[in-house]
Parts: C-alpha cells; sequence; structure tokens
C-alpha cells in the first residue's frame, strides 16, 4: 500500500473499532447484545447513513476497491475465523449425551421444521424473491439452513444475563443449541461446496469430504491435542504459547477446509471444538481467548456487515417480513414441540423455543457468506440481518415471561395440592403408606415399586418419625420436580412400636439430582411443625382445602 492509503486504513480500523465499541456497550447497558450495536455501527459508518449523507467522506474511509478495500476484507476474513474458533470451544460434546432425550428432540425438530419452512416457499417460488432459475436448489438449500440455525454464542449470553446457564432448561437450550450449530455449519459447507462445484454435481464427494475431515479431526487431531495441551500449557510460557497453537491449529483447519472447497469457518470450527473438549485446556485460557476475539476481531467483522450494503435501498417490508416470520414461527415451533415430546410442560417448552430462536452471529456470518457467493442479493441479506437482530433482541424478553408461568415446584406451596390432602381413618402404617405411594405414583408417573423400595432403604438409615406425632417418609427419585401427599389421621396410629401416636404422614419424593431441593422441603415442613399447635390444629381441620391454606399461610 501506498503511504496514504497506510493512513486511510488505520484512520479506518480506529473509527471501527471506536464506533463498534461504543454502541456494543451501549446495548450491553440496556442487556441487549452488542452486536447489534456493532451492527448499527457499521449501518451508520456504511452507505446507509454516512454514505447518503456525506458519500465522499464515506467512499475515500471505506473504499469498495483498491488495496485498502483488499486490506480491510483480509482483516474481516480473519476476524471470521477468529470468531469460529471462539464459538467452536463454546461446544460441550459431553453435555448433548447428558441431556439424552429432551435436547435430541428440541435440537431435530428444531432444525427439521425451520429447514422446512424456509426450503419449500423459497424453492417453489424462488424467482419471486430474486434467485435465478438454475441456483434455486442452491439457493432454497441456503435459506432452509439459514432459518434452521442458532447463535450459541448470543444464546449462551442471554442465558447468563438471565442466570439461566446452570439451570436443566439452559442446559437443554444450550445442549440443543451445539447440535444446531455442528449440523448447520456442515450443510453450509455442503452448501458452499455445491457452489464451487457448478450446482451440485459433485455433492457426494462433498459430504466425503466433510465425513473425512470430521473423522480426521476426532480420531487424529484430538488424542494428539489432548497431549499436546497439557505440554505447552505447563513447559512453555503461558498464556502465549497455548494461545499461539490454538490459532495456529485452528488457521491451520481452516485452510485444509478451504483447499478442499468445503469452506474455511467449518475447519476454523471443527478446530475450535476439538481444542475446546480437550479437559485440560484451562478456563482462564478459553476467557483471555474469548476477551480477545470479540473485544478486537468480532466488533470489526460486525461493523463491517453495515459497511457492504445500502439497507435502505434494499429494505423490502414483504421480505423482512416473510423471513423474520418463517424463522420465528419455524424455531419456536419447531423447538416447542421437540422439548414438549421430551417432557416438559408447555410453558417451559416455549422459554426454550425462544432461547433457541436467537441467530445472531451465525445468521449474520451466514448472511454474508452466501452474499458474498452470489447465493443471494442485498435484499435477501438486509432481511436476514434484520432477522437475527430482531430474533436475538426478543429471546430474552419472550423467554422471562414464559418463565413466570413456570411453577418450580421448589416449594411446599408450589408442590402440595389439595386432592394429595387424605383424611383418612387407616390405623396401620402398611395401609397409610400404600395410600399415599399410589396417590403420589399416580400424580407423577412413578414406578410404585421403586418408590416403596427407596422408601424403605431410607427409613432404614433416617427415622421416619421426626417430631412427636409426625412421619416423614421420603425418597429420591430419578424425576423432573418433587410430589408430596399427606395423611391426616384423627385417633393416631403405631408407626414405630413403643413410639408415640403420629397423627400426621407427609410422603415426599423428589428428584435425585437435586439434593438441595430435598434438604430445602424437608426444612421447610419441619419448620412449620415445630409450632407447638401444629399438629392439633391440622387434626381438628375437615377439609383439605383448609388444610392447604393452613400451609400456604405458613410458607
Amino acid at each position: 500500500m501506498k503511504h496514504e492509503e497506510v493512513v486511510i486504513f488505520l484512520v479506518a480500523i480506529s473509527i471501527m473499532l471506536f464506533f463498534a465499541r461504543f454502541l456494543g456497550e451501549l446495548f450491553n447497558k440496556f442487556k441487549q447484545p452488542a452486536i447489534i450495536g456493532e451492527i448499527i455501527a457499521g449501518i451508520l459508518l456504511g452507505p446507509t447513513i454516512l454514505g447518503n449523507l456525506l458519500p465522499e467522506v464515506q467512499l475515500t474511509l471505506f473504499p469498495q476497491t483498491g488495496n485498502v478495500s483488499l486490506v480491510l476484507n483480509g482483516i474481516t476474513q480473519l476476524a471470521v475465523i477468529m470468531l469460529l474458533i471462539v464459538s467452536g470451544l463454546e461446544v460441550n460434546l459431553a453435555l448433548i449425551a447428558k441431556q439424552g432425550k429432551t435436547a435430541l428432540y428440541t435440537s431435530t425438530l428444531g432444525m427439521a421444521l425451520p429447514f422446512a419452512l424456509g426450503f419449500l416457499p423459497f424453492y417453489y417460488f424462488s424467482e419471486v424473491f430474486g434467485a435465478s432459475p438454475g441456483d434455486k436448489l442452491i439457493f432454497a438449500l441456503f435459506m432452509g439452513t439459514a432459518m434452521s440455525i442458532s447463535a450459541l454464542p448470543v444464546i449462551a449470553r442471554t442465558l447468563m444475563d438471565m442466570n439461566l446457564l446452570k439451570t436443566e432448561l439452559g442446559v437443554i437450550i444450550i445442549a440443543s443449541a451445539i447440535v444446531n450449530d455442528l449440523f448447520g455449519w456442515i450443510f453450509f459447507s455442503v452448501i458452499i461446496g455445491m457452489i464451487s462445484s457448478g450446482g451440485g454435481s459433485n455433492f457426494l464427494t462433498q459430504i466425503g469430504g466433510i465425513l473425512l475431515f470430521l473423522a480426521f479431526m476426532f480420531f487424529i487431531a484430538k488424542p494428539l491435542t489432548d497431549r499436546i495441551i497439557p505440554r505447552i500449557q505447563n513447559r512453555y510460557s503461558f498464556p502465549g504459547s497455548i494461545l499461539s497453537f490454538i490459532f495456529i491449529f485452528g488457521l491451520v483447519a481452516a485452510a485444509i477446509t478451504e483447499g478442499a472447497g468445503i469452506h474455511a469457518i467449518f475447519g476454523a470450527f471443527m478446530a475450535g471444538v476439538i481444542i475446546g473438549d480437550s479437559s485440560h485446556l484451562k478456563e482462564s485460557t478459553r476467557e483471555i481467548i474469548h476477551q480477545f476475539v470479540t473485544n478486537i476481531f468480532a466488533p470489526l467483522f460486525f461493523i463491517s456487515i453495515g459497511l457492504k450494503v445500502d439497507f435502505f435501498a434494499h429494505f423490502d417490508l414483504i421480505m423482512v417480513l416473510i423471513v423474520l416470520g418463517l424463522a420465528i414461527i419455524g424455531k419456536v415451533v419447531g423447538c416447542g414441540i421437540g422439548a414438549k415430546i421430551g417432557g416438559m410442560s408447555f410453558s417451559e417448552s416455549m422459554a426454550i423455543g425462544f432461547g433457541m430462536n436467537s441467530r445472531g452471529a451465525m445468521e449474520i456470518i451466514l448472511g454474508i457468506l452466501a452474499l458474498e457467493a452470489g447465493v443471494i442479493n442485498e435484499t435477501v441479506f438486509v432481511a436476514l440481518v434484520v432477522m437475527a437482530l430482531v430474533t436475538s433482541l426478543i429471546s430474552a424478553p419472550m423467554m422471562g415471561y414464559f418463565l413466570k408461568k413456570i411453577k418450580r415446584f421448589d416449594t411446599l406451596g408450589e408442590i402440595l395440592t389439595s386432592k394429595n390432602i387424605i383424611l383418612s381413618s387407616l390405623e396401620s402404617k402398611d395401609e397409610i403408606l400404600e395410600m399415599l405411594i399410589n396417590r403420589v405414583a399416580e400424580e407423577g408417573q412413578i414406578n410404585r415399586l421403586k418408590l416403596k423400595e427407596d422408601l424403605m432403604l431410607r427409613e432404614a438409615t433416617f427415622p421416619a418419625v421426626i417430631l412427636p406425632g409426625l412421619a416423614l417418609p421420603h425418597a429420591k427419585l430419578d424425576i423432573k420436580r418433587a410430589y408430596m401427599a399427606i395423611a391426616i389421621n384423627r385417633k393416631g396410629y403405631q408407626y414405630t412400636e413403643g413410639d408415640d401416636p403420629v397423627y400426621i404422614t407427609i410422603l415426599m419424593v423428589s428428584p435425585a439430582n437435586k439434593p438441595e431441593l430435598h434438604l430445602n422441603l424437608l426444612a421447610e415442613t419441619v419448620s412449620i411443625f415445630k409450632e407447638e399447635n401444629t399438629i392439633p390444629d391440622l387434626v381438628t381441620c375437615h377439609d383439605p382445602e383448609q388444610i392447604l391454606q393452613y400451609f400456604q399461610d405458613r410458607i
């Protein structure tokens, strides 16, 4: 570059970073993803705003041709590679297996339905949306993929902001998003390969190339990196050496896939997955890479989006509404149905659906690569960017709305119901326990024999009669929520030979993976019955609703 071009390049980079960080931080203050501010910064500096107000200044700072443009494009390409490495580092393969059927159903239907809604209309009406007749298959495949992919980094950040990342709901969303990302990038890499091979004649070769690359990464590269990472971290300067290794590995993987006609982004993403899955990688290393990339390279990429297109000139309201509607309906309904089949409640399923609805960074990366490859035009690209921004903006508020409707079953007030309060005349311990077991097993669809077996095992270690007049047999099983049933006997009965009569028997069963919930419920129950008049007051009650109200008044 000439002297003047170097000056323009440095000034342009400085302006881009300043505006990206300023607006990114501004949006963070309002609990919104920083990338929204970074993209808006690009729209302000690009042909949409600055280009219309001061076209000469805009073209001088951000030329569309020449050496400065070439170097800026190189920087943004590197930024995409870096961003995909970081995204791959966030993938936790073990998490997918742990979540079982719920994550499987959520991710599968959360991809299948939006893919179908994206593929079918854009295939049969491709020319209406600006695709040439010869490219309609590739165009429709891309739109299906664009509708079905989620944005793992944005989703993770949203869950962190809402303190949901380590909850059951959050883990299901993250596991499902991981699957979406993995398969989404595979699909997109196939599409890019079809473009380079002239429309899909080399489709099977692309699939074979991807499978071969995945086999190499998991069976050869992964064992090697697991051995190399601890040696680098322990023997050489930290964190410089490990950071260099990660970026070298990511860039080499990106070069391999680009050379094979798959696309550099897939290689970078899978390199991040392989490195991130290593148990030897220090959390501090992940954090350093994350901070470095998301605060330097990512803003440069996201601001460059606004520099490429005049959003006003190419904004088509009908196109935006079609893309936005199909995207939201497909993802929310697909993930929601999957989560419901997986055993979640309606409100939980809807919260998961909107949690998975964030497109953000991944959608925009796909869009800009497709625009550069000629798969889509500027109008479709603008619609995709708007869709990515809107879905990211509405994710947290909509999740919050449905989360408010979810009963957590974390307290006695949420667990106890009047139908499980029984005024009993039975005077045998076995008969009363059998009655309570049947009631809880019926409500929670729990195996009666397993429940009874666990109760007996626990009772052999922990006495059930914990206060005079109160027996509290309890169990822990592989269930999703806690259940409780109460039997009140006015005459009293012998629960254990030699003990005082028991008037109130409370059977409680809770999830085995939530020991703190079990302890909290026990403590909550005992605190109510420590009051001197509790048992006499309850024994004299004649109505289950009145008894329920008695408990709720004291919770």
